[in-house]
């Protein structure tokens, strides 16, 4: 069987399956398995070596016989081959990185208390109200996270609102707090906003939250807004609080796996000096609206 390879345009040695074999007696070419006389052992390693040689480095077309390497091509193209079908089937397969995706954070009740009397300061502080030297009563947490898409790509100039009761267990709407004054923490701001940044981050800093009378789990409420447009409303959650259990509004996320996404740790800054909090939760979104 023959095929059509490549010979080398510097030394004219053949390639691809042994390809050519000079007779130096006379000069002649023959293909493997040709040569004759006493050195027919030492043409037929020379060939072999030709092979593994111009097999790398060739570039002139000649006939060379396969016979001897079929076995070796058809592996050769087989492995090929199934690594081209992989890469393909990699690209093509609907769902086959889907395991890659992120995790859509699941939404929440927006509850009863999202603020009918907005802030006259509603920026992301929420631990000083304007140009109050007083700061709000509870643990100071630097709540910071990014809003990302179900592919991991940032969701910039969204706008994420927090809010939450305050240290006392009161929150700023007017069927809480009109009937708490004494009660009330006047220097904590109770709601802010923040616009994303190119890379999807936000930050906050608050009070780590307190559990809230018939809502045992401490928490605080997140929305997002793109435009005129509510992304998700949900609820982030102290992990391994005790209160989360006895919780009703958790307790409706019965999947273990969702759970997770709602809950975060407050852990210590260490180079505070007053014992701040920090708070890292990311916020993923399952459709956005470029999405429609």
């Amino acid at each position: 069987m023959l095929f059509l390879g490549w010979a080398n345009d510097m030394t004219g040695e053949g390639c691809l399956g042994g390809a050519i074999a000079t007779n130096r007696e006379n000069g002649s070419r023959v293909l493997p398995g040709r040569v004759s006389g006493e050195h027919s052992a030492v043409r037929a390693r020379e060939a072999l070596q030709c092979r593994i040689r111009q097999f790398l480095f060739c570039s002139k077309p000649v006939q060379v016989n396969l016979m001897k390497t079929k076995t070796m091509s058809r592996r050769w193209f087989a492995s090929r081959s199934a690594m081209a079908i992989g890469g393909a089937a990699m690209w093509t397969t609907p769902g086959l990185f889907a395991e890659e995706l992120l995790k859509p954070t699941p939404s929440l009740t927006e509850g009863p208390f999202y603020p009918d009397r907005m802030p006259l300061d509603q920026d992301n502080d929420l631990i000083v109200i304007g140009d109050n030297t007083t700061p709000a009563v509870g643990d100071v947490t630097h709540l910071t996270g990014r809003v990302l898409t179900a592919a991991g790509s940032p969701v910039r100039n969204a706008t994420i609102e927090i809010w939450q009761c305050d240290a006392n267990a009161v929150y700023l709407h007017s069927r809480d707090s009109d009937g708490k004054k004494e009660q009330q923490d006047k220097n904590f701001q109770g709601f802010g906003r923040f616009e994303t940044a190119s890379d999807g981050g936000y930050r906050f800093r608050t009070i780590k939250p307190v559990p809230y009378p018939g809502r045992p789990a401490p928490h605080i409420h997140i929305k997002v807004k793109q435009g005129d447009k509510d992304l998700l409303t949900t609820q982030l959650l102290i992990r391994g609080h005790e209160g989360n259990q006895r919780d009703g509004v958790f307790r409706r996320v019965t999947d273990p796996a969702k759970r997770k996404l709602l809950v975060a740790d407050f852990k210590p800054l260490k180079e505070s000096k007053i014992g701040e909090l920090a708070c890292q939760f990311d916020v993923i979104l399952g459709q956005t609206p470029a999405d429609g």
